[in-house]
């Protein structure tokens, strides 16, 4: 029973529930079909409103047809505010038919307030108290979104374009009480309105007037061509120096107009360009002083370029370099807040590059690489920013900057002692007059802590922080400041006024004081001017450097030569810079390459004397152990700057190289007691090919070894003899003879009989692998020749021009490589026309040139572009530079670029490329080359050995010496060195080196009889006892030994005829 009760109740329980949840939701819906019906209602009676209120004002404007003139019929300035204060409620900024509506009514605001008619002025209104606060309202609305609607018009848009005319009037007109026409007579109510603007003006400025303006000027100029008129740019002027006129400059307004206004790309220039007027407001308004004095401060310079993105802050300072040099007056007196801020942003914006260095990089075409993503507009308008940049190195601003040191320099002018002759022709007195001249010439005028060096070395500094920040604008950098007449001349002068040696004693105690630090202004003086220098000295040519001695003179390179030597060897060797900083180091490495270029330039032609680069103040056995010890800085001074130490020194350390790459690769008996060896079988008739086909494969590790040859003869029969590396040098000799002859056409000859490839080497199969086993050979010959003399007898027979040999060491890619330099060595008539072109005085347009050439290949004319569609690109006088030295190039690396990579990549496989640092290419050609100099036959008799009897003090010996010393020319001496040792040039270091020695042998019998020493023919010839009369034989050698078989003549006649004849003959060589 109670069970049926408590179901019952369990049920009405959950009908009771149902009903509840029905009733709510009923309520739900009856509440949202409300909200619903009053949402419509509410959007229905809102629209109906909307367009009640356009309908009145459509018909209130009475808009015209496009292109119809608008002049509208004036209504009472109080319906006007009515009507506009309604259409501001419903007004919506992206509906464009709102936003004619709104032009429009604006147009017919600007016609009242020009209508003299007092009752229909939109102003007037301001004159009723009872509306007075609420038009007030009403106008700064209107005002801000004139603003805001620059955020969304596009200016390219003719009709956008006419539409922000209209809202710029707007700010014109209502900033200023001057405009309105119909109280211009009510004087008493002037000061109300002032204020009234002004008050207009902050609330303007406080939601952000000059972001609008700097919006609206991005996307009219930040385009390769401004869509701005005149008119558009004169409002936009007037509007923004409105609020700092007003506030008197105020700091906060003028960081504003700095980062809003001057910060976009190129504006300086286009209000030049489109509204010249304003260029002259600006100036009146001193607006490029005020700037200086607020950016002078550092923390106000910090402040606003971390408001700007860095690329905005390279435009602001490009804007300010232009207004200064328009202003040149206010530059000239504030020339030092002038380059202090540029130095601020400078390296503001090197800090900022370097703070977005990462992987996923963006090109900037100013800037360089960083990770910042730069914006189309801003790109499109960088031309025009570098036009600005490139006045702050014009000869303008050059001489500007360097004001005072163009003063000094032209008050005290330097006396020219070697020009100026004595009258006085007392030897002594002569000597003390000069010496009392190089004193005064050599004393320190100039302190660091004078004026004169502040004034300096300041606009030195901002030179260099633009050189090291617009990474991409550098050579423009340099061109500029190397090309002005006044600059290198007195940096110049300002260095050798620092005392002995351009000062170097005050740069080794700055170091000295601060290790590693280069922070002191006047070393950004020293790396100007070696970077200046260096640009300047490597685009002029021999003629012009050495002969017209243009910019320097001959004393100045040879003056400026052993400071930069003296400089880099100091700072170095005293680790005044470490060795791992220094090639990062501005200074070090400016003054490096100039010190390179100089010694480069030496080196094609000497300018020096003597042992000029060689440092006095350590001796070479001293380096030389440094270096054996592997002190890092011996090390790195070799690798920079080996010229220091004698070339011979350089030679031993080669040797030594060569001899611990053949113990580590156990190459040498010491190494392993059977060195592996490689032998090869030639065939007399087929050297080349025999030789090319066993040896071009090998690797480099089994060419750096010992390499034995057997040749078969003509008869197909093995040759006798064994090969004491003197078959080997009998086939290189061959080989290389044959490859370099002309005939082949693998190589060319210039006109000083010199070898290079030949460009047309491609008619020979498989040309380029055998310039490679060529280098192969060369290399193995010059690798070899430290041990074995014999090598030197083939090498002479390789001159190699001087751009040749800068390909082999590498130095086409360093900064100091000038191709039209080295062109002579290559065609000497080219460069004599390419000369003739770099200096011609007329119009180079009238020899009709263009960027191409011509060449003849095997009777058919081939033309090559210099630069992609060359033959199209005439040669101007702009251009000619540019033609000069690409031509140049072409001739030099482009046309036989192939051959000489594939040369060059064999060589360096067997003589290890760092080893090549060491020299120069005339050091190099010496190398391989050997020495041009005259015989010392004085030397040789010192380093010779004697065998079969015979002393030094022997008779027929000391004949042998008188007739070799005096009777036999210079070219029988070299014919009988060759003979003796098949090389008419003495060995690279002298005959003490000289492997094996040179030695003579007394004997009596005929070669084939012939058993070397004995105890009895050693005592026979020093006794001079003779078997039989030697009257009739011949002198004869052993090449591989340097042996001379001397019989023991009784005559010194019959000797000198006999030598005569054997030396003439050609017939010295034999295997023994």
């Amino acid at each position: 029973m109670f069970s049926k009760v408590e179901s019952d109740k369990s049920k009405f329980l959950e009908q009771a529930k149902v009903a509840r949840e029905e009733r709510a939701q009923d309520r739900h819906r009856e509440d949202a079909a409300i909200h619903i019906q009053a949402y419509v209602r509410g959007f229905l009676s809102r629209r109906r409103l909307r367009r009640s209120i356009r309908e009145d004002l459509d018909r209130f404007l009475k808009i015209p047809q496009p292109d119809v003139e608008y002049k509208p019929e004036l209504q009472p300035a109080i319906e006007v505010f009515h009507l506009v204060k309604k259409f501001l409620f419903i007004h919506n900024a992206h509906c464009d038919q709102d936003r004619k509506r709104f032009e429009y009514l604006c147009r017919y605001i600007l016609a009242s307030v020009e209508s003299d008619a007092l009752k229909s002025c939109y102003v007037a209104i301001s004159c009723n108290k009872q509306y007075v606060i609420a038009w007030i309202a009403q106008l700064k609305s209107l005002l801000w979104t004139c603003c805001q609607y620059f955020y969304i018009l596009k200016p390219e848009n003719h009709n956008d374009l006419r539409t922000v005319m209209v809202f710029l009037r707007m700010l014109v007109t209502f900033t200023s009480h001057t405009n309105w026409v119909a109280f211009r007579d009510k004087e008493n109510l002037h000061p109300g309105f002032i204020r009234l603007c002004e008050n207009v003006m902050g609330e303007l400025n406080s939601k952000g007037l000059y972001t609008a303006i700097e919006a609206l000027l991005r996307k009219g100029l930040c385009r390769s061509k401004p869509v701005f008129n005149k008119a558009i740019m004169t409002a936009v002027i007037t509007i923004s120096l409105r609020p700092l006129l007003a506030a008197n400059f105020s700091n906060n307004l003028l960081s504003m107009f700095l980062v809003h206004m001057l910060s976009v790309p190129a504006v300086i220039i286009h209000i030049n360009s489109i509204a010249q007027d304003c260029i002259s407001t600006l100036i009146t308004h001193r607006i490029f002083k005020r700037c200086l004095d607020l950016l002078a401060c550092e923390q106000n310079t910090r402040i606003i370029f971390n408001s700007l993105e860095g690329n905005y802050a390279l435009c602001l300072m490009a804007n300010l370099i232009q207004l200064g040099f328009m202003e040149m007056e206010g530059l000239v007196e504030n020339t030092t807040n002038f380059m202090t801020v540029m130095i601020i942003l400078l390296d503001n914006c090197h800090k900022y590059v370097l703070n977005k260095k990462s992987n996923l990089t963006h090109w900037h075409p100013v800037l360089g690489w960083f990770s910042q993503k730069t914006d189309q507009s801003l790109h499109e308008s960088m031309s025009y920013v570098v036009r600005q940049l490139q006045l702050l190195w014009s000869d303008k601003m050059i001489r500007l900057m360097f004001a005072a040191l163009l003063e000094y320099t032209e008050a005290s002018p330097v006396v020219d002692t070697e020009t100026v002759p004595s009258k006085n022709k007392n030897i002594f007195k002569k000597a003390l007059g000069k010496a009392t001249a190089n004193k005064m010439m050599s004393s320190q005028k100039i302190k660091l802590d004078s004026d004169i060096a502040f004034s300096t070395c300041l606009p030195c500094s901002l030179y260099q922080h633009a050189i090291n920040t617009l990474t991409q604008l550098k050579m423009d950098i340099l061109g500029g400041l190397a090309y002005t007449d006044i600059l290198l001349p007195i940096l110049w002068r300002f260095l050798c006024d620092l005392g002995p040696h351009c000062g170097l004693k005050i740069f080794i105690e700055l170091l000295s004081q601060t290790p590693n630090s280069v922070r002191h202004p006047v070393f950004s003086l020293l790396s100007l001017f070696c970077e200046t220098a260096s640009h300047m000295i490597t685009t002029l040519d021999e003629i012009e450097m050495l002969e017209q001695q243009k910019v320097f003179k001959l004393a100045d390179y040879v003056k400026m030569s052993e400071f930069l030597n003296l400089f880099v060897f100091k700072v170095i060797w005293g680790e005044l810079i470490s060795v791992e900083q220094a090639p990062s180091c501005d200074v070090f490495s400016s003054a490096l390459t100039l010190l390179m270029i100089l010694h480069e330039r030496d080196s094609r032609r000497s300018f020096t004397t003597p042992n000029h680069w060689l440092i006095r103040e350590v001796r070479p056995s001293h380096f030389m152990a440094e270096l054996e010890k592997e002190k890092k800085t011996a090390m790195f001074l070799m690798q920079r700057v080996p010229h220091i130490i004698p070339f011979n020194e350089r030679v031993m350390i080669f040797r030594k190289n060569v001899m611990r790459e053949k113990e580590a690769l156990g190459l040498t008996e010491s190494a392993c007691a059977s060195p592996q060896s490689t032998l090869i079988t030639v065939h007399r008739s087929r050297i080349v090919e025999d030789g090319y086909r066993q040896l071009a494969q090998l690797p480099g590790r089994a060419l750096k070894g010992v390499i034995r040859v057997k040749f078969i003869n003509e008869m197909g029969l093995d040759e006798a003899g064994i090969d004491q590396d003197g078959v080997f040098k009998e086939f290189l000799e061959e080989t290389i003879a044959r490859v370099f002859d002309p005939h082949l056409n693998l190589f060319k000859v210039t006109s000083e009989q010199k070898l290079y490839p030949s460009s047309t080497s491609h008619i020979q199969e498989n040309h380029l692998a055998l310039f490679e086993f060529v280098g192969k050979m060369l290399a193995k010959a010059v690798y070899e020749f430290c041990f074995l003399f014999i090598f030197r007898g083939l090498l002479w027979m390789c001159p190699l021009p001087q751009f040749f040999l800068t390909h082999i060491l590498g130095h086409l890619q360093s900064s100091t490589y000038s191709s039209l330099d080295e062109l002579p060595s290559l065609d000497m008539e080219l460069a004599k026309s390419l000369s003739y072109i770099k200096h011609y005085d007329g119009d180079v347009s009238d020899l009709e040139l263009t960027f191409s050439c011509d060449e003849d290949i095997l009777g058919r004319i081939v033309t090559h572009e210099l630069v992609p569609g060359g033959k199209a690109i005439q040669v101007t006088n702009e251009n000619k530079i540019r033609y000069v030295h690409l031509m140049a190039h072409f001739r030099m690396y482009r046309q036989i670029r192939d051959q000489t990579l594939a040369f060059v990549r064999g060589f360096k496989s067997v003589v290890t490329p760092e080893w090549l640092v060491m020299f120069s290419a005339p050091e190099l050609q010496k190398l391989i080359s050997g020495d041009s100099d005259s015989l010392d036959m004085e030397d040789l008799r010192r380093h010779t050995q004697y065998y079969g009897g015979y002393h030094n003090n022997h008779k027929v010996i000391n004949w042998l010496w008188d007739i070799v010393s005096h009777d036999l020319s210079t070219e029988e001496k070299g014919l009988f060195l060759k003979f003796v040792t098949s090389c008419s040039k003495p060995p690279l270091l002298g005959f003490a080196h000289m492997e094996p020695p040179f030695s003579i042998r007394c004997v009596e019998v005929s070669d084939d009889q012939d058993t070397g020493d004995t105890v009895g023919s050693y005592l026979k010839g020093f006794f001079n006892i003779k078997k039989k009369d030697a009257g009739g034989r011949l002198p004869t050698s052993s090449t591989c030994f340097n042996l001379l078989k001397l019989p023991n003549y009784s005559k010194k006649s019959i000797l000198r005829e006999k030598l005569r004849y054997a030396i003439h003959s050609h017939s010295g060589f034999e295997i023994s």
